[in-house]
């Protein structure tokens, strides 16, 4: 029996009963949360609306708040799920963003609405590395990408029917039905957790904690964060944006130090001597900075430029993501048997491609097949190669006791991407005076993008270790 399997309690590649009640319950809530963040942005002229004393700097904070909550938090959150019990921390974080998803419906002003929003990234940040460390041990080894893959296809579920749920329930009951919709899906899934989910920890954790990391490991990815989604309106090379950005820098070098030396650390460096983790997180970053920063200014450039509703460009931006829900579960049975470095170089391929196809075909004159459905689709199976299989490759060698310590960290990652790719976009696009310069802006973005997917292609390609891990179980 294999190590892996000896500390999963897996005897065999068998799936229990409790391992699919396990996928259903963290996939019902990755679906949830994903959906409000593919959600909220329809709905955002509308509470521009509610709150018309608030400035564009104010309400960019519903965003941006959570964004760095969830951020800052999450080493912390992984650390506690090993410590304290996954299934504490994740029913706990579940509960959290109930309770913030309710105030933010409620909200009577844009400062409360930002206020609940924080909230919410509070119970965020548990649910992400408390919910993978709860999935993964509860799959036999050889049967783990393929459970990585159906989670992740919610995400990518939630990414095709987010613009036409949004837009009905913006449509139909106004902007607080994006957050209220959360709370009966959020409390159905905490009765279901609280009966199906089984409490796991790491016993090996001392009862000791690093006061000093915490803070500043918190801080300093809060302040990073703060400094990519602020540099715009600061300046890149503002005082704000560099003080900032040096505060940050202090703080993390800071953190670094602290669990290299400390005898309970609030993570453990060691996780990135392993081959997989150090360059599944250099490849994922490139896949994610390729994604955002295409996807976040593509739907204005269809609005401004081509004239679309806000209807006709989420129904096609649909298939792509659509593709991505639906490849997703079954790459993630073939990464069983093949690894996740073949998979995760065809995506970076395929992203290269839908860039390829953007450059070449998107032009001023609107064009739903070649201009956005086509390319699309080469993005879908991009993104439905990557984004659960990145969390695979990254996860594929940690230690089951450190489920919630390296599933925190990927996501830290991820999310310091995410605000990366989106800051690059914004930056490169900026605020273009007519529809010419536009176009050239975006192409300038897409041939950026075109790189970070090639990074992706190059580390999965070449550098990420061969081999499957149904045969690295043995």
């Amino acid at each position: 029996m294999s190590q892996q399997q000896a500390e999963s309690g897996a005897p065999s590649a068998t799936v229990s009963k409790l391992a699919w009640r396990t996928l259903a319950v963290t996939s019902i809530v990755t679906f949830m949360v994903s959906l409000e963040i593919s959600v909220i942005a329809l709905a955002l002229p509308d509470i521009r609306a509610a709150f018309p004393d608030a400035t564009e700097s104010t309400l960019s904070w519903i965003i941006t708040a959570y964004n760095i909550g969830v951020a800052s938090l999450l080493l912390v959150a992984g650390w506690a799920a090993d410590r304290f019990g996954r299934k504490r921390i994740f029913l706990s974080g579940l509960s959290l963003f109930a309770v913030g998803s309710l105030a933010s419906g409620l909200a009577p002003s844009a400062e409360a609405l930002i206020a609940a929003r924080a909230l919410q990234s509070v119970g965020g940040a548990l649910q992400y590395p408390a919910g993978l460390a709860l999935l993964l041990p509860a799959f036999p080894f050889e049967r783990r990408q393929m459970a990585i893959g159906v989670w992740g296809a919610m995400g990518g579920l939630a990414a095709a029917l987010g613009p036409p749920i949004g837009g009905f329930l913006v449509a139909a009951f106004g902007w607080p039905a994006v957050f209220l919709v959360n709370v009966p899906i959020a409390v159905v899934t905490c009765i279901l957790g609280w009966t199906w989910l089984v409490e796991s920890r790491n016993d090996d954790i001392p009862s000791r904690v690093d006061l000093v990391s915490i803070p500043a490991a918190s801080i300093g990815v809060g302040a990073i964060i703060l400094a990519i989604v602020q540099s715009e309106s600061w300046g890149v090379f503002s005082a704000a944006t560099m003080v900032t950005t040096l505060v940050a820098l202090a703080l993390i070098v800071l953190f670094v130090v602290r669990s290299r030396r400390h005898v309970a650390p609030l993570f453990d460096l060691e996780l990135f001597a392993l081959p997989s983790y150090h360059f599944g997180l250099i490849g994922t970053v490139g896949f994610v900075i390729g994604f955002f920063a295409f996807f976040v200014p593509f739907p204005s450039f269809l609005q401004e430029t081509w004239g679309w509703s806000t209807v006709q460009t989420g129904l096609s931006i649909v298939p792509g993501p659509a593709l991505a829900a639906v490849l997703s579960p079954a790459v993630g049975r073939l990464a069983d048997r093949i690894g996740n470095g073949p998979i995760l170089t065809v995506g970076g391929v395929c992203g290269m491609i839908a860039m390829g196809l953007h450059l070449l075909l998107t032009d001023l004159e609107p064009s739903l097949f070649l201009g956005v459905i086509l390319p699309g689709l080469f993005l879908g199976v991009s993104a439905g190669c990557s984004f659960a299989m990145s969390v695979g490759a990254v996860m594929r060698d940690v230690p089951v006791r450190r489920f919630g310590m390296g599933g925190a960290g990927r996501t830290t990652v991820f999310q310091l991407a995410v605000a990366l790719g989106i800051a690059l976009a914004v930056a490169i696009v900026g605020d273009p005076a007519d529809d010419a310069t536009r176009l050239s802006a975006m192409r300038s973005s897409w041939v950026v993008c075109m790189g970070a997917f090639a990074l992706q292609a190059v580390v999965f390609g070449f550098l990420f270790p061969k081999g499957n891990p149904a045969a690295q179980a043995e």
